[in-house]
């Protein structure tokens, strides 16, 4: 519901999510599919698996369901061995996968096992994986977005399990939404799946829960498949933007110096320090240390809230043994990603309700200078 709704949203987004999504499917599995349907009288979309056709049909029931499949996706280092192998677009992987770790590092503290032998019972079908790459390819796309979350259904009841009937909000559920607000609608079931929920505490902190403010740009509604009773089974998005003043936010600096690594290593480290979900940007400077020793200065504008991985990721990536971590406010204007001709584009809307268009040099990186300079004012200029 998620998925269709943000798509249903933000249409230009469409051809990128889909191909990511299919990307981490074996070809038995089926394909990605979009479909305009109805819900309790509501148009919206609805996402998931079309099946191959000797497969059963996933779409004639809730991923509020799947808990009750076999594993037939592996466990949590299969799939994200999987994802970590597929071709996606950039910052896909790093998010997906830390929308799976937050699955996995709860059903972890369920049931008492090692998190890599996790294997999960909400993402046993591969429609739910596909939700998960499908949620990550989303949060890269627009990595700029301020999330927040109106107050959740609660629901009620039991939902069936391998484990047997578990209370609703299943554990999983209730331990990764610690924090957030809950409220009862008077409608019983399972209303929001495991899956769901660690897509937005990827997303969304605790602490930000409530409306935005801004323009409202886009509405998209996605449609689950069960029939509530008197409410539609459906997930409404809001997209707003900020009109004529830039949006406050907070970040994290994270800095260190190397001395002792190589310029192509250092150039694989940036690459893959910029992929790491959470990483803002990335910027390289040379300075002069003792002994008049030449360094490299890495500072990174990381998300607060990804400020452990990615520290982690530094230490990996380097060979630096310390990071300085500072809070820094910051002034932001409203930005959206999209895909043109297959180009990504980042337009900015500034002050005066003018707008600024930018094409992504990475996806120019093919062809001779003179094409690129042709593709780059076609796809910034809006020519055909």
């Amino acid at each position: 519901m998620f998925v269709a709704a943000l798509l249903d949203a933000q249409p230009d987004l469409r051809v990128r999510v889909i191909a990511d999504a299919a990307a981490v499917l074996p070809p038995d599995a089926g394909q990605p599919e979009l479909v305009e349907t109805s819900n309790g009288a509501l148009r919206a979309l609805r996402f998931g698996l079309k099946a191959a056709p000797a497969d059963h049909d996933h779409r004639d029931h809730d991923h509020g369901d799947t808990h009750r499949h076999a594993g037939d996706a592996g466990s949590f280092r299969d799939m994200v061995g999987r994802i970590r192998a597929a071709s996606l677009h950039a910052g896909t992987a790093d998010h997906a996968v830390a929308i799976l770790t937050l699955l996995a590092e709860a059903e972890a503290a369920i049931h008492r096992v090692p998190v890599d032998d996790v294997h999960f019972h909400e993402i046993a079908d591969w429609d739910s994986l596909l939700d998960v790459v499908a949620a990550g390819s989303i949060a890269a796309a627009l990595a700029g977005a301020r999330w927040t979350v109106s107050p959740l259904p609660r629901g009620g009841g039991l939902v069936k399990t391998r484990h047997g009937l578990l209370p609703v909000p299943a554990p999983a559920t209730a331990a990764i939404l610690t924090g957030f607000d809950w409220r009862d609608d008077g409608v019983s079931g399972e209303r929001v799946t495991p899956t769901g929920a660690a897509i937005l505490r990827h997303l969304v902190d605790p602490g930000a829960v409530g409306g935005a403010g801004g323009r409202l740009d886009a509405v998209g509604t996605g449609a689950g498949t069960r029939t509530l009773p008197g409410i539609p089974n459906v997930l409404r998005a809001l997209v707003f933007a900020t009109a004529d003043v830039a949006a406050q936010d907070r970040v994290t600096i994270l800095s260190f110096e190397i001395d002792d690594m190589t310029g192509e290593e250092i150039a694989v480290a940036a690459d893959r320090l910029r992929a790491v979900a959470g990483v803002l940007d990335l910027s390289i400077g040379q300075r002069l240390g003792k002994k008049g020793r030449a360094m490299q200065s890495f500072r990174l504008l990381v998300q607060p809230q990804a400020v452990q991985s990615v520290a982690e990721r530094c230490f990996a990536e380097t060979s630096t043994i310390g990071l300085r971590v500072r809070e820094e406010s910051r002034l932001v204007l409203p930005r959206r990603l999209s895909t043109t001709d297959a180009i990504g584009v980042k337009a900015v809307r500034r002050p005066g309700g003018v707008q600024t268009v930018k094409a992504e040099s990475d996806d120019l990186d093919g062809e001779t200078l003179a094409e690129r300079r042709h593709l780059k004012h076609r796809v910034e200029h809006g020519e055909g």
